[in-house]
């Protein structure tokens, strides 16, 4: 499966409210997870290879954002009857991998793809990084890691969103982020 990458942030755009159920049973909204300084909407799985070599990094990034003020949410938006993975991503897979990667931030099952649509949601993961305004301010990269650890490597998105805290701006060069293609249900 080729890899697909996210498209250049579109600064300024307006996150949509939703409301998901998480791993915790509890439902989560944007509106009650956005942070002081902004938020990070996040779209991860458990099966992609991406979202696994870095998932640690993530975790650590995400501790060191939370305590700044932002408010992060992770969505799983791929198919659970996708005959590949689906099995893998299903809610009770999703409880296993919050659970064993420890988790600090909501993990949130976006059952009928609806928030994965209105964010154009690409691939796993993908990165959304908004201001105490919510507006989008960051759509990069985790860092130059992908499926191979790179040592020492910048951590971009921990620095774009530290930067947006601090002036609610985003950097004008961004990489976009890389990853497995979110796995849509067809439609008849």
């Amino acid at each position: 499966m080729p890899a697909l990458t996210t498209p250049i942030c579109d600064f300024g755009w307006k996150a949509p409210d939703f409301e998901l159920i998480g791993t915790d049973n509890i439902h989560h909204s944007f509106s009650k997870i956005s942070g002081k300084n902004g938020t990070i909407v996040m779209f991860i799985c458990n099966h992609c290879p991406y979202v696994k070599s870095v998932i640690h990094r993530i975790v650590e990034d995400c501790k060191i954002l939370q305590e700044n003020g932002i408010g992060i949410i992770a969505v799983m938006s791929n198919d659970v009857n996708d005959p590949k993975y689906g099995h893998e991503d299903s809610f009770d897979n999703m409880k296993i991998f919050s659970k064993k990667n420890n988790f600090s931030f909501p993990y949130v099952y976006d059952q009928t793809q609806e928030v994965g649509r209105k964010y154009d949601a690409v691939c796993t993961p993908d990165f959304f990084g908004f201001n105490n305004k919510n507006e989008l301010q960051y759509r990069g990269r985790l860092e130059a890691s992908q499926q191979e650890l790179v040592p020492n490597a910048p951590k971009e998105l921990l620095d774009a969103m530290l930067l947006v805290a601090n002036t609610g701006k985003g950097p004008e060069e961004q990489i976009p982020s890389i990853g497995c293609s979110i796995k849509w249900i067809e439609k008849n």
